[in-house]
């Protein structure tokens, strides 16, 4: 009976999970398919936030990367998916005016290369989810066989955050290109509204400013091999004409907006209030598409 069990279990899970330490900053969980040598290997890097690996917050449990790692695994597909250095602030005694973009490259490209030392995986593919998706272009500069844009911003962070309070407000929205144009020209601002704390909280502003710089279009286009661009048409958060702009700018790639898609993944087809507490519902299947487009991509890279 307990053999039967362990069958029955691996069937369930036809791969397996290994926890790997990067280096002090940086811990993650590789999945890996069973019977498959030297597979291709998808680095899954989160949005913003503190976003661990399986694609979760305080108060938001959707397991969203979990869920792309199990089954891009089933379909003969590794991957490492990590936490963010955010979740060592405390250890290491980080500050949060200490943070800045940069630095969650800079571990991306950490990644990158210890995996390429491994030697033991075909391809090695950078996925990036929303912000991800801009520290993804930038270090598949460094030498990633493709690169995949989930659910990625086409213009910088500043205009981003005025176009979504636009929806909101139009004084609040006005009041943030002010700080925000402040920040690129002084380095800070003081001048925003209450309500705007938890955007311009002088602890944050040093990282939106180093954010502000990078205009992923022109990043996107720096790149020279295959590029995946996907997005949802229910994404309250980031409009498919973002994704359009990348798709523009890039070289070599393929667009693909699946419908009623939202932001982390799943299939919408109510309205906004569905979408909403789709964030807290990890039971709840990826888009059926998804994952069918992923690995058709990533089996096509030459």
């Amino acid at each position: 009976m307990l053999l039967i069990v362990q069958l029955a279990l691996a069937q369930m899970n036809p791969f397996t999970e290994n926890l790997v330490s990067v280096n002090e900053l940086i811990d993650g969980t590789l999945t890996l398919p069973e019977k498959i040598e030297n597979p291709s290997l998808v680095i899954l890097i989160q949005g913003s936030g503190p976003t661990d690996r399986d694609g979760n917050q305080m108060m938001m449990k959707n397991d969203a990367s979990k869920k792309i790692a199990h089954q891009l695994a089933e379909n003969g597909i590794a991957s490492y998916r990590f936490d963010k250095r955010i979740f060592k602030m405390n250890k290491f005694k980080i500050k949060e005016a200490d943070l800045r973009f940069e630095y969650f490259v800079t571990d991306v490209n950490a990644i990158l290369e210890y995996f390429k030392a491994d030697k033991n995986f075909d391809k090695i593919i950078l996925a990036g989810h929303s912000e991800g998706s801009l520290i993804g272009m930038i270090a598949a500069q460094h030498g990633a066989d493709a690169f995949i844009s989930l659910a990625g911003a086409g213009r910088s962070i500043d205009k981003i955050i005025v176009e979504q309070l636009a929806k909101q407000s139009e004084e609040l929205s006005e009041n943030a290109r002010q700080a925000l144009d402040e920040i690129i020209e002084t380095g800070s601002t003081v001048n925003y509204s209450p309500y705007l704390e938890s955007i311009f909280r002088p602890s944050v502003q040093p990282y939106i400013n180093s954010w502000m710089k990078y205009d992923p279009a022109l990043e996107i286009a720096k790149l020279e091999i295959p590029i995946l661009i996907i997005n949802g048409s229910f994404d309250l958060q980031v409009d498919t004409t973002d994704a359009e702009i990348l798709n523009a700018a890039a070289q070599n790639s393929k667009l693909v907006i699946l419908e009623n898609m939202n932001h982390i993944f799943r299939e919408i087809k109510g309205e906004n209030l569905e979408n909403t507490k789709a964030y807290n519902e990890p039971n709840r299947p990826l888009h059926p598409e998804l994952i069918p487009v992923l690995t058709d991509f990533i089996k096509s890279i030459k």
